[in-house]
């Protein structure tokens, strides 16, 4: 299998999303392999570390179009679907798509939507298709949802039920710049003028030959293994409510195949499987309440704890 196609895209859309996502180039680099594997992000950070930048320079990456969809207690799905409603010069009704009618969409602050509301998400995150008044509809590739969510002890928020958190592919989180990357930032242009002055680097066809292409690269024996070692121990284990499911374990070989073809590789290799469980995992776990460990915590001492395989490779 040759990588060089992968690599070639990762560089391309790293440089051009790192002109205003300053020092975050592995962030970056996760989102490529979610868009590969045509999965959502669950982005977990505090306010104004540039995650709709984030997202707005991708959409431009690839020439698709973007939403950001502010989630609040009073949105209804039928603000995120779209409405029939009966036009009166035609005489009859028409289909008024929503802002999901998108290539790539900013859920804001999702948990501070009902549940019922958070629930629209759902059909259209797995199936990637729409159904409004029994009539469904076909999203138009490449579809990526990344939502953000607001700390569980903030007021008006409504924690995500595990049959959503479980339909994000991984959870990432930005974090601060460094002191001289955000002096950089700050004596440079106006992101959006930097957002709008971004060319396209990529195009759907090239990504449609990646998703074709990826599964080829091998995982041995020995890796696979060592796969469901992890997640057997983050599945049995006196400390869980609930361990890792099936859609998860699928999500860590994937992601791990398509870290190591970005990186030039056509096989797999246990640092790609330990980098990608810290972002697959994770928030597919429940922990008890009585104890002091978070997942992330969790999943990094399975990692220290499980042996690692040694190969040939």
């Amino acid at each position: 299998m040759d990588t060089r196609a992968f690599v070639d895209f990762k560089r391309r859309l790293t440089d051009n999303c790192s002109r205003v996502i300053v020092g975050k180039d592995e962030v970056i680099e996760q989102v490529i392999v979610c868009l590969i594997a045509a999965g959502h992000i669950l982005l977990e950070d505090v306010p104004g570390t540039g995650k709709t930048m984030l997202l707005r320079a991708f959409a431009k990456s690839i020439g698709s179009n973007f939403k950001r969809i502010q989630f609040t207690p009073d949105l209804m799905p039928s603000d995120l679907t779209g409405i029939n409603f009966y036009n009166q010069k035609q005489g009859e009704f028409e289909f008024r798509p929503g802002p999901l009618f998108a290539n790539l969409i900013l859920a804001d602050e999702l948990n501070r939507a009902t549940p019922r509301s958070q629930s629209a998400l759902l059909e259209v995150m797995e199936e990637k298709q729409i159904s409004v008044d029994g009539v469904s509809y076909r999203m138009q590739e490449p579809y990526m949802v990344m939502a953000t969510q607001n700390p569980l002890e903030s007021y008006g928020t409504f924690p995500l039920p595990d049959a959503q958190l479980d339909r994000f592919f991984m959870r990432l989180r930005l974090g601060y710049m460094t002191r001289e990357q955000e002096i950089s930032v700050m004596r440079r242009p106006e992101t959006r003028q930097l957002i709008d002055a971004l060319p396209r680097v990529v195009t759907a066809e090239e990504l449609a030959v990646l998703r074709e292409a990826y599964p080829q690269v091998s995982v041995s024996d020995d890796i696979a293994d060592y796969m469901m070692d992890i997640v057997s121990r983050a599945r049995h284990n006196e400390l869980l409510l609930n361990g890792v499911s099936t859609r998860g374990s699928l999500a860590l070989y994937r992601a791990s195949q398509i870290v190591a073809a970005l990186n030039g590789r056509d096989y797999v290799i246990p640092e790609d499987v330990k980098r990608e469980a810290m972002a697959v995992l994770p928030h597919r776990l429940s922990l008890v309440s009585n104890i002091h460990l978070d997942n992330d915590r969790f999943v990094a001492n399975i990692l220290e704890e499980v042996e690692v395989p040694l190969e040939k490779l």
